[in-house]
């Protein structure tokens, strides 16, 4: 039976691990190569080599709500958006509260993961770390969690950039860059228009003289404040992603690359991408747009190549005097530590069962957790990946033959790759191969890749169940924001305060808002009473229809379901 488990890394997946690993009544030991958690969110102004590295500013991209590990609200004085500060703040109350800094031998790196020469019949692992002082050890462990994600060497592509050679500036990868200050009054280009390179433009064009922002594809532009104000992220509900499924593809790209316009014209401000808007991660960027209208960030064509300090264009424009050319252009994953017949990585491109499990082993032994590029937050789907880990790992759960793994990870890939096609080439896929894109190898859409995992576990939310026993609860589950608490409602690893915090999530976010009282308004009634009420008798209807088998049953409580539905609406 496994006890022994290894984890590596304790960034915010490896702390996951540690915790879930607890909750099974497993013993992990943990092996960090810094000084400290957090991975990626811990900022350092000499960042270690291998290791991704965050600038000065950077605040993440999800809102506190959807983000936080499923079993440990983020406190609700917290902002919606955190700078990376809080995000430490955070990660350092999650290991305190669960006490699981006891379990992490920090600044020891590992240095090899091979099967023991016995793995077919013991599925164990020979595992060899060294020490700051170089101290070098062995190891037995009977399961291993990798979780050192996906932002591990920087992807810079010189050879892509004829000329680059006679630079006379300054270039570096956007690991490298910090804060703005030393670039005031210069001139500056930075190439790649994701998230990182929108903000680098953003925050050096407020000190440079003028910055270019350089894009080959262009990009949609989402911001983080949603409709009333709220955040964006929380807008994406279960009924959001049911349309998805049941409009054309399309059709729904339409509506929301139509929305995006109102906001601003894509195609006017020079960031109008070939792709839909579903077909590539999204930027997001709030301050992008007011940049480049008032002129100090320019949006410019991929660079073709370097002469001298000059940048010339795809489009012929040329810019001269340039001082800093800066590449956010990515990172590619490697696991130097795991022999290639274990995992191998070609092109930025491995094959996981679910983006957990190497399909090849004997024994399910080994997980990767985090490895994942989600249109979502990563900390609960890779809480969600080291919870069904775990309990492969005890033999709770079992994972199906290697030929029904292979054939999911080539239906995944044939999935995402059409994906990424554009309408032309959508329309003649059947004598096309299927495009690769470096980016989104490892990228999934949040709501379904976690109910995805959740129905591995046994922990999806049972919507019947709740509509007939707790209909205030089912109305925020079905039609609110799908928050990590949804996946501890029911299940393994139950957590009996997520029907609480589901229903306090709206006053968290709105708290850290109100710092300055405001008499409260009036209120009338409204419609809303109807359209829920519509919205209840519609779904019990399905679901007799779906189970006439039981419809005796479900029928005799109609009255005590809209009695108890009415005291949950507004007033």
């Amino acid at each position: 039976m496994t006890r022994h488990v290894a984890v590596i890394g304790a960034g915010s997946s490896g702390l996951a691990c540690i915790k879930c690993c607890l909750d099974e009544g497993l013993e992990p030991v943990c092996f960090e190569s810094s000084d400290d958690i957090g991975g990626l969110w811990r900022f350092k102004e000499n960042p270690e080599s291998d290791r991704a590295s965050i600038y000065h500013s950077v605040i993440i991209n999800t809102s506190k709500e959807m983000m936080c590990f499923s079993d440990f609200p983020i406190p609700a004085h917290f902002p919606n958006f955190m700078h990376n500060s809080y995000i430490m703040d955070y990660f350092n109350m999650y290991a305190d509260h669960f006490q699981l800094r006891q379990y992490i031998n920090f600044q020891t790196r590992v240095l090899s993961v091979k099967p023991r020469p016995d793995f077919s019949c013991s599925g164990q692992w020979d595992v060899e770390t060294e020490s700051r002082d170089g101290k070098r050890e062995s190891h037995v462990f009977d399961a291993i969690m990798v979780c050192v994600g996906h932002h591990c060497h920087p992807r810079l592509p010189l050879s892509d950039f004829p000329g680059i050679e006679t630079f006379k500036g300054k270039y570096f990868h956007s690991r490298d860059y910090k804060t703005p200050d030393k670039w005031r009054g210069k001139r500056a280009v930075v190439i790649g228009i994701g998230n990182s390179g929108g903000d680098i433009a953003v925050e050096l064009s407020r000190v440079t003289k003028q910055c270019f922002l350089s894009t080959r594809r262009g990009a949609w532009v989402l911001n983080r404040v949603g409709d009333n104000g709220m955040p964006l992220d929380m807008v994406f509900t279960r009924v959001t992603r049911l349309f998805q499924r049941i409009l054309p593809y399309e059709f729904f790209c339409g509506i929301v690359e139509k929305r995006l316009n109102q906001r601003f014209n894509h195609a006017l401000y020079g960031l109008q991408p070939r792709h839909r808007f579903y077909s590539q991660h999204p930027t997001l960027n709030d301050e992008l747009p007011n940049r480049i209208l008032s002129g100090t960030v320019l949006v410019k064509p991929n660079v073709k190549e370097f002469r001298g300090s000059s940048v010339v264009f795809d489009n012929g424009s040329v810019e001269h005097d340039i001082d800093l050319v800066v590449f956010a252009t990515g990172y590619s994953f490697s696991f130097p530590f795991l022999p290639s017949h274990v995992l191998s990585v070609s092109d930025n491109k491995t094959s996981l069962y679910k983006y957990v499990y190497p399909p090849g082993l004997e024994h399910p032994t080994l997980a990767i957790i985090g490895l994942i590029q989600p249109l979502g937050a990563i900390m609960p789907i890779s809480e969600m990946q080291a919870r069904w880990a775990t309990r492969v790992f005890k033999g709770l759960n079992k994972l199906p033959s290697m030929s029904v793994m292979m054939n999911d990870i080539k239906c995944k890939e044939e999935e995402m790759a059409k994906r990424f096609l554009n309408l032309h080439q959508r329309k003649k896929a059947s004598r096309l191969k299927y495009v690769t894109s470096k980016r989104h190898t490892i990228q999934v859409d949040y709501v379904p890749y976690m109910d995805e995992l959740a129905e591995q576990i046994g922990v999806q939310p049972k919507f019947l169940s709740l509509l007939l026993r707790d209909p205030g609860l089912w109305l925020r589950t079905a039609f609110g924001p799908c928050t990590p608490y949804q996946f501890r409602l029911f299940g393994p690893g139950q957590w009996e305060g997520a029907r609480q915090a589901i229903y306090t999530q709206w006053k968290r976010v709105e708290q850290p808002m109100k710092t300055r009282p405001i008499p409260p308004k009036e209120t009338r009634c409204t419609y809303s009473t109807y359209l829920l009420s519509l919205s209840a008798a519609t779904a019990l209807m399905l679901a007799v229809i779906l189970n006439r088998e039981n419809s005796q049953e479900y029928l005799q409580y109609p009255k005590m379901l809209l009695d108890k539905l009415k005291s949950h609406l507004p007033a």
